[in-house]
């Protein structure tokens, strides 16, 4: 595991995707700009976040469809995809296509429960079945059985001119093996584990024993690898919100202190009946932010990390953000870009 010294191996990052809801063109041509950018920085991947019914990104699969066309190498995933929101049936030919498309780039994360605000949504989103839809992880191992083009209908043959297959067509082959779960709880990180899946740490965590964030991550980590097959070499990622200021200006540093003091009280303790603990944003140079990561124990339990881009900034604090985690803060961690970037 990278402690001091010991390189980090894959380096992604994360973004929500805002957009103004009176003119959303604009912010979804910055986000593919972003997508495009981190290719020629050399990222390994990234990821969209999904915001239903708000001002973000609320069709990750359909943008990274786009992006598939802008770029060539970088992997594009989705951090996560709430099956909730979704019918795993008509997801798997979303994913599939779009892997096809990508030549085998996509790495879905997805994760289960009741949609958020369910009460608010249920009479649109499942006006006729609420009460019998199944939100627990049968839903993850539904989707993987169609990726992995289990039979979906008893039917294969033909009827008049046309073909009819009983599987999700296309068929992307090893899209199943790539699929990444969100996990929250302890319970979710070893179940993960014990389906075979790869594992996305995020940055709220579930309050179960301790308070320490880092602890607590580290912990699901941890029982991840113990119940995958694949033991350590089981693959799995830390997210947490990094936000370097090397070439920022001074007006950058003062906006983005704000917004980590504003967000900081949520850190201190459990939030919610849930008892949800969030991160602390990781704010400063690039070998300043690096040194928090290596003393943090989430962090000395992977080898590959998924950044998570602030909320709400704009295209020119992105840019500056990839630029310094690319050229400054990947270094610090031993981290060496893809494709040839210098």
């Amino acid at each position: 595991m990278p402690h001091e010294g010991e390189p980090l191996e894959q380096l992604g990052f994360l973004t929500i995707g805002s957009f103004d809801p009176a003119d959303p063109g604009p912010g979804h041509e910055s986000t593919l700009a972003v997508i495009e950018l981190g290719e020629r920085l050399g990222f390994d991947s990234a990821w969209l976040r999904h915001r239903h019914l708000q001002p973000g990104i609320s069709s990750p699969v359909a943008v990274l469809a786009a992006a598939t066309q802008r770029t060539s190498r970088i992997r594009l995933g989705t951090a996560v995809t709430p099956l909730g929101w979704e019918n795993p049936l008509r997801l798997a030919e979303d994913l599939a296509t779009v892997d096809v498309l990508s030549g085998g780039r996509l790495h879905p994360g997805v994760s289960v429960g009741p949609p958020m605000h369910f009460e608010r949504v249920r009479a649109a989103l499942y006006p006729d079945t609420a009460d019998a839809e199944d939100f627990s992880y049968e839903r993850v191992l539904r989707l993987l059985r169609l990726l992995r083009g289990e039979r979906a209908s008893p039917f294969r043959g033909t009827e008049g001119i046309e073909v009819f297959s009983d599987r999700v067509e296309p068929h992307s082959p090893g899209l199943a093996s790539r699929v990444w779960y969100g996990g929250a709880s302890l319970r979710s990180a070893a179940w993960a584990g014990q389906q075979g899946l790869n594992l996305l740490t995020s940055s709220v965590v579930r309050a179960e024993g301790s308070e320490d964030f880092a602890e607590i991550q580290a912990s699901h980590l941890r029982a991840f690898r113990a119940a995958h097959p694949a033991g350590a070499a089981a693959r799995a990622s830390q997210g947490l919100v990094v936000i370097p200021t090397d070439s920022a200006t001074p007006a950058q540093r003062d906006r983005y202190a704000a917004y980590v003091a504003a967000r900081t009280p949520r850190t201190r303790s459990p939030q919610g009946p849930g008892r949800m603990l969030f991160a602390p944003d990781l704010l400063g140079t690039g070998e300043e932010i690096a040194a928090q990561l290596h003393a943090h124990a989430g962090y000395r339990e992977v080898r590959e990390v998924v950044f998570a881009l602030p909320f709400g900034f704009e295209h020119e604090d992105y840019v500056q953000l990839l630029t310094d985690i690319a050229g400054r803060l990947g270094p610090a961690l031993g981290w060496r870009p893809a494709g040839g970037v210098p």
